[in-house]
Order: C-alpha cells, then structure tokens, then sequence
C-alpha cells in the first residue's frame, strides 16, 4: 500500500491546513485522541501530556495486540502524528509548565471525568491570563455540569441509556449495541469539530472560550429525526427485520445465493431501476408496489419476492449488475472490508515505518494534501524538546527529572 495520500487537486507542496495549530492534549484511550489525531493528521501539532507516574496514555495497555512494551495497536490507532512529553499536573512545577505550554498553544483539551478539568488547572478561566485566545476543550461521559459531573462514563453505557439497543438487532432478539465504540469516535470527531470553531471564534475576536462535548449529549443528539418522531409525533421506534428502514423499503437486507446483500431504494427512481434489473419490470406497474406507502404496507411480500429471485445469482453477481444504478452493498466482515479492491484503488489504507516494522493503518477520511505518516510516540519522547521550546534548558530538565515533575 501507498506510504502518503493526496487530494485531487492540492498542490504538492502546500502545507496541511492546520499547519501551525497548536493543542496541548490531556487525553487517554479512545474518544479524546480519535479527535486530536483527526487535527494531527491535518498538520496541527498535537502535543499529549501523560503522567510520569500511572503509565501514561491506558490505552497503551489496551490489548490483546502489541508492537512491543507500551506500544499497543489500539494506543497506534488513535495517537498517530502526535508527540508526547510526561508532566505531573498535580505538582507546582507540573502547573508551571502546563501554563508555560497553553501561553503558546491554540489549545489546551483534554478528556477527563467532569469533575477533573478545573481541580487540575485545565479550564479557560484558570489559563486565560497567560493566554487569553486560548480555546480550552472538554470531552467528558456526562459534561462538567450538572448531577453527573464527577460519574465515570464509557461508550456502551451510552448506547444502553440513549436507546441504542432498542433500536439494534432483530426484533426477537435480546438488546444489542452497535459492533463498534461508535459514541467514541463520533464523540471524537465532534470535539475536532468544536474545537477548530473555537479556534476560528478565538482568531477572529481575540478572545477564547471554554468547549465542552461530552458522549452522553452526542449519544443523543445522534438519534436526529428518531428523537424528532418521538418528540413531535409520539411515535418511538423499534428494532426492524433485517435491519429495514422504519419507514422506506425496500432499505435493507436480502439474501443471495452465498449470503447477503443490503439494498436501499431510497427515492423512488430506484425501485423502478432494481425491477428492471432482477428482471422483474412489472414490478413497476404492480399496485402493491407502486409507490413508496404501497411498498411499506407490503414488505413482507416484497422481501419474499425479492429474496426468491436474488438467490438465483451471488452476492458479487449482482453487485456487477446493479453497479452505479441500485444503491447497493455487499455484506463484508472486517477482513473482506479491509482487503476490498475498492480499498486498494482508494488507497485507504497506508504503510508507515514504526521501530518494530511496517505498521498498516486507515487513512484519515479528509483529504486535503499529504498526510504525514508518523507512528504514535512512545511515552516522553518529545519532552526535552518541547520543554526547550518554552526555555527549560539541561540541567533545568534534570531537576524536574529529579523530582518526578516529569
């Protein structure tokens, strides 16, 4: 695979846009770094603070893969193009350096329990002095505010309480989360999100600001026009067969001769497209099908029928006849997604050197340039240099050493 991608279009030479952003991050595990590394795979200096003391960053722990001591694949997935310095914050001298540090950033964020920020000197209020541009991020389980602020929070726990699991599976079936840490990484991608507006908001005025996200408020807002049914309507939704569509059809699963392929008319060009194509285009004219309604008041039949004739072919089969008319997909476990000709063609997945060999990755979604391709650093690398930065010399970095500051 590829060792770097570029945008149609971007000059070779240009700078990734957040080329001289700065973020100072007191993140671990999965959803705080899912978001910085978003902004350090566009150019932003993402500088990770970890305890001299606890390990660091626990997903570095997180198994049951290795490239070696501290050095998990979970802790390379989300930490890649970063540099690392230890500092303890609970010390003076910890909080010293951290003020030092936030009066050169853009940011200082980080992704602690609700309660944590402020005992650890991590709010806008307690750094604007040295920095009052200074955009100060917040990623907790329950928000900063409020009966939950100091609860611990993780991912699955919010698909249980926003409704998730009513809504996964099959009807018949016990609840179920969705098979990936998808509040994490949506809850990620939303403090990048946040966090670069208040970058804009900060550049353009002078003046910073606290941001806060946190999983339980994105798991919520993710029920979007769900929540909006219930709220406006009364109606509160279920689990589907076949993981349908609540309201379109055909929008969902189907079987083929060797498995599985998911199906989505979802204007109603389609349906009449799909007919023509399992050589059915009297499906077009038929008044059970005619229309979106007529379609929905009769999927059982429509899924029989269609289940009958798309076993005839396979999967592959008809992905070649439906290509760029159906809106379809084939059904692939991880290993097929991951080795998919498409993948490839994309180049979606990129090689980097890594001290223990090549390590393999998924590009960033964002395609605005070259992407660095740097693998996440081990614990303290960067710490001599950044502390140099902000006029730590030598001996200065021995005595904090020293005394266990960093």
């Amino acid at each position: 695979m590829t060792q770097a991608t570029a945008s149609p279009g971007a000059p070779s030479s240009a700078p990734l846009p957040l080329a001289g952003v700065r973020i100072i991050a007191v993140e671990q595990y999965g959803a705080g770094p899912f978001g910085t590394q978003h902004l350090a795979d566009l150019g932003a200096e993402v500088i990770k603070i970890e305890n001299p003391h606890d390990g660091g960053d626990v997903g570095r722990a997180v198994g049951p893969h290795y490239f070696g001591p501290e050095d998990s694949h979970f802790y390379q997935s989300f930490n890649r193009n970063k540099k690392s310095i230890t500092l303890d914050l609970k010390q003076e001298e910890g909080q010293k350096i951290l003020r030092a540090l936030a009066a050169t950033a853009d940011v200082v964020f980080n992704n602690l329990r609700g309660d944590l920020p402020i005992k650890l000197g991590l709010t806008y209020e307690q750094l604007a002095e040295v920095n009052p541009q200074l955009i100060c991020g917040h990623l907790s389980a329950y928000g900063r505010t409020g009966s939950r602020a100091a609860w611990p929070g993780y991912d699955y726990l919010m698909q249980a309480e926003a409704g998730y699991l009513s809504l996964t599976g099959e009807p018949d079936g016990p609840p179920s989360r969705m098979g990936l840490s998808i509040i994490d990484l949506m809850t990620g991608t939303t403090a990048a999100m946040g966090l670069l507006a208040g970058v804009i908001g900060a550049r353009s005025t002078g003046v910073g600001r606290d941001i806060d996200v946190s999983l339980f408020d994105v798991a919520l807002h993710n029920l979007a026009y769900v929540a909006t049914w219930y709220l406006n309507a009364g109606q509160a939704i279920g689990r589907e067969p076949r993981s349908s569509h609540p309201s379109l059809t055909p929008s969902q699963l189907y079987k083929t001769q060797d498995g599985w392929i998911f199906l989505m008319c979802n204007k109603e060009k389609f349906f009449g497209v799909l007919a023509g194509c399992v050589y059915r285009p009297e499906w077009k004219e038929d008044p059970h099908y005619r229309t979106f309604k007529d379609r929905l008041l009769n999927r059982d039949r429509l899924t029989a029928e269609l289940d009958e004739v798309l076993q005839t072919q396979t999967t592959q089969e008809w992905m070649r006849r439906f290509a760029g008319k159906v809106p379809a997909a084939p059904v692939y476990d991880v290993q097929q997604a991951l080795d998919s000709d498409f993948v490839a063609e994309q180049e979606r997945v990129l090689d980097f050197a890594h001290s223990g060999g090549t390590i393999r990755m998924v590009a960033s979604p964002v395609r605005a340039g070259e992407h660095p391709l740097q693998p996440a650093p081990a614990m303290g690398a960067d710490t001599s240099e950044i502390l140099g930065q902000v006029g730590y010399d030598a001996q200065d970095i021995a005595r904090l050493r020293e005394r266990s500051v960093i």
